[in-house]
């Protein structure tokens, strides 16, 4: 029972303050990476009007705004003050991934009814395997600390990370198929699949689902987590 006490108890103040200053340089990142992905999609959509490239530079652009509320939250160096900006920053990424669904699905049915005609990307191509490559990790180590610090608004911040690995593959897929095959449409399809995607995400930041915050009393943790270490209601271990 002792032992379940101090799990459910959350970290200490040190393993916190150190993995605040961890999701900080995280974000920092994420941020750098984002903003160089943003540019180059974007550019290289418009020149080859590919709407698919395009919304997954926006989505770039909307992590770069998730990625800085989350900076902003974890700016205060007073732990009560972070806790007191989770829910202002859930519904800042909530927000932004709605905007992005929204935006994408508009422009492919756009494409779909033959407004436009998506090109060849090399860049395009180039730009969606290193994203493949690079945001899986960023997105795990983000992840896993925010699990820990018990702030869902870190690993709601990861999780757009993570879609980022997800619209890297069906963009890559996209672009792949219309450079190989002459498939211009498998472009606005993938980013249905983005827009679709991103809309789901959203409505899971505004209903504050991703890691429930440590209880600092712990006799009401131990009774309501179960077998898994989980509070009821969270899903912080999933």
């Amino acid at each position: 029972m002792t032992a379940e006490i101090s799990l459910s108890a959350g970290p200490s103040p040190a393993r916190r303050d150190a993995l605040t200053r961890r999701i900080r340089l995280l974000v920092a990142a994420t941020i750098t990476y984002n903003l160089i992905e943003a540019i180059v999609a974007i550019t290289a959509g418009t020149i080859a009007s590919s709407t698919a490239l395009v919304g997954f530079g926006l989505d770039s652009v909307i992590e770069v705004s998730s990625a800085a509320a989350v900076a902003w939250q974890f700016s205060a160096r007073d732990h009560a003050v972070r806790q007191a900006r989770e829910k202002t920053t859930l519904r800042i990424i909530a927000v932004s991934f709605f905007a992005l669904g929204a935006y994408v699905a508009v422009d492919a049915v756009r494409s779909l009814a033959g407004t436009g005609e998506a090109e060849r990307s090399v860049p395009g191509i180039v730009l969606a395997a290193l994203s493949l490559a690079v945001m899986p990790f960023l997105s795990a180590a983000q992840r896993t600390a925010g699990h820990e610090l018990g702030s869902a608004s870190a690993v709601a911040d990861s999780k757009q990370t993570l879609l980022c690995t997800y619209l890297s593959a069906v963009l890559l897929l996209g672009l792949l198929l219309n450079a190989t095959l002459g498939w211009s449409w498998a472009d606005p399809i993938a980013a249905l699949v983005i827009s679709a995607v991103a809309v789901k995400e959203g409505r899971d930041a505004w209903q504050g689902k991703g890691c429930c915050a440590p209880t600092t009393a712990a006799a009401s943790a131990v009774a309501e987590t179960d077998s898994s270490g989980c509070r009821a209601g969270c899903d912080c271990c999933t």
